[in-house]
């Protein structure tokens, strides 16, 4: 595939994504708002988490790469009607399997808070509602993995706009959720709870006429036994792990932090969404495009071609993740107080948001490069590679967890905490949830790390000239960037003290626009032009 059809796929994908991300940022702030921090949040982030786990493993991980190199071969050998068949055998035994699951997730919703928020045992409210709203999101899984099955076939056919937009839908329902439902219900939290679910059902309308028109829409079918399907679900089993060690990682976080001062599970949440624009814009959106070209190149044994989209995407993914790990790093205090901080949201939840933003952009440029790695291994179909380094990974983060949560204990904790013993000091010691996102973003690094010793160790990957010439342009753009942010902190130093809205989002504004100019402009001074993006 040439290089110019990758960079107008990313900038399909990536743009349309970035209108569900921003919204996703519209979303998080009307949730602040509205509900603030509390127990309640708690519940819902727990609730929630599981079925958008799946999200992440199915429609951004685990069946996307298990699907596309299978579907792109089919595609390539054989008929129209082989490739339609396809489609509606996969689309009848993963829809079947999946009633399954839900069917065991609903009935068995007060195992899975218990396994997942082990902290709230003993409060019985916070964990009803937990159970609850469970019950309601679970049956997210099942829509948002047929809503994955569509993506990835229209994916396959260079596609890539409306599978971006689809997460739009989510956004959207759950703002409506929190301002128009929730005021009305004697729970409010439970309005997210039906957003949620009507979200999953209205994105997988969404893709389906997109799919009538690639004449691919078919009524679902049992396939256990067609042999195309059981080579997915084969390929889809060890990469239900190995695709999303960031996610599974970030779901164990959910069980250590329930044991930690209330607010704590919100804190996490509202950060991971300042790592889910460069993500999920660049690092998802070039994970997407590349699979496809990557798959292309294998089944062609074509090792240059494959050499040089993976390369570009590398390039690509440090040119944006890089530099938004240093914005972050600077601004990370100014866009919470900025966003968050009014309604129900308050100067404390802005501090502690902070510290868990500061942590987990660390790990930025790390989870971005995973993204673009995994496709690497996928392509040719090795499972293996990536669920080895994802045990590793997952294994090293719930050790670092153990170690800065105890090490940021002895140095926070005043003697009169330390009487009650360590479980009840950590559940009422504040600002703990740190050491959940340093181990994160620590683990991300050994799981890259890993995955890049395996990729060299293959061979089917030739380093390409110019990267000495990349790096002398990204380093010192990124120097005279950080350089501007951080002469804007200078500037205005306190943010939470700042009453208006208004003159928060100015400043904001100021420095973002500014920080960006600063930085293409560097880049284009090291002699970067747009024919340069467009190589591979």
């Amino acid at each position: 595939m040439k290089s110019p059809s990758l960079f107008r796929g990313l900038l399909s994908f990536s743009s349309t994504t970035m209108v569900s991300r921003v919204l996703g940022l519209v979303r998080d702030v009307s949730f602040s708002a509205v509900f603030g921090a509390s127990a309640a949040t708690d519940a819902f982030w727990v609730a929630f988490r599981i079925p958008n786990f799946m999200r992440r493993l199915f429609a951004e991980g685990s069946f996307s790469t298990a699907f596309v190199p299978v579907f792109t071969e089919a595609k390539q050998t054989g008929s129209h009607a082989e490739l339609k068949q396809l489609m509606a055998r996969v689309a009848g035994t993963l829809g079947g399997v999946l009633l399954v699951v839900v069917a065991l997730g609903l009935l068995c919703a007060p195992q899975l808070a218990t396994m997942f928020e082990p902290g709230a045992l003993d409060q019985a409210q916070k964990f009803g509602l937990t159970v609850d709203l469970l019950r309601l999101t679970f049956p997210y899984l099942l829509f948002v993995s047929l809503t994955a099955l569509a993506a990835g076939a229209l994916n396959s056919f260079d596609r890539f706009g409306l599978p971006a937009l689809a997460p739009v839908i989510l956004n959207l329902c759950m703002i409506g959720g929190a301002w128009w439902l929730a005021p009305r219900l004697q729970q409010p939290i439970m309005a997210m709870g039906w957003a949620v679910l009507l979200a999953g059902l209205l994105q997988l309308l969404f893709l389906l006429p997109a799919l009538r028109g690639l004449d691919l829409l078919a009524l679902p079918r049992w396939g256990w036994q067609h042999p195309q399907v059981r080579r997915i679900m084969r390929l889809m089993v060890p990469t239900l792990f190995g695709s999303s060690v960031a996610q599974v990682n970030l779901l164990l976080d959910t069980v250590v932090a329930s044991l930690l001062v209330t607010g704590s599970q919100t804190w996490l949440s509202l950060s991971t969404r300042f790592l889910e624009l460069p993500l999920g814009v660049f690092g998802v959106a070039l994970g997407a495009v590349i699979l496809p070209a990557l798959s292309r190149h294998h089944v062609g044994t074509d090792r240059a071609g494959f050499s040089k989209s993976l390369d570009w995407g590398l390039r690509m993914t440090l040119l944006i993740s890089v530099p938004a790990m240093l914005a972050l790093l600077v601004l990370a205090r100014p866009i919470v107080a900025t966003l968050f901080q009014h309604g129900s949201f308050t100067a404390l939840d802005t501090e502690m948001s902070t510290l868990a933003v500061l942590a987990l952009s660390l790990g930025l440029p790390a989870y971005a490069l995973v993204k673009v790695l995994l496709p690497a291994f996928y392509a040719r179909q090795d499972t293996a590679t990536p669920v080895r380094a994802g045990v590793a990974a997952m294994v090293a983060n719930m050790l670092f967890n153990a170690v800065f949560i105890a090490l940021l204990y002895v140095l926070w904790a005043p003697p009169g905490l330390r009487e009650g013993g360590w479980m009840a000091g950590i559940a009422r010691l504040q600002g703990l949830h740190l050491g959940l996102a340093l181990a994160s973003a620590l683990a991300s690094y050994v799981n890259f790390a890993l995955l890049w010793r395996a990729l060299r160790r293959a061979g089917v990957y030739d380093h390409q000239p110019g990267w000495l010439r990349h790096w002398l342009r990204l380093l010192p753009a990124c120097a005279a960037m950080t350089a501007v942010l951080l002469a804007g902190r200078w500037l205005w130093p306190d943010w939470s003290a700042e009453p208006s809205i208004l003159a928060r989002v100015g400043r904001l504004g100021v420095l973002v626009v500014a920080g960006a100019l600063t930085y293409a402009g560097a880049l284009y001074a090291g002699g970067l032009r747009l024919r340069d993006l467009k190589e591979a």
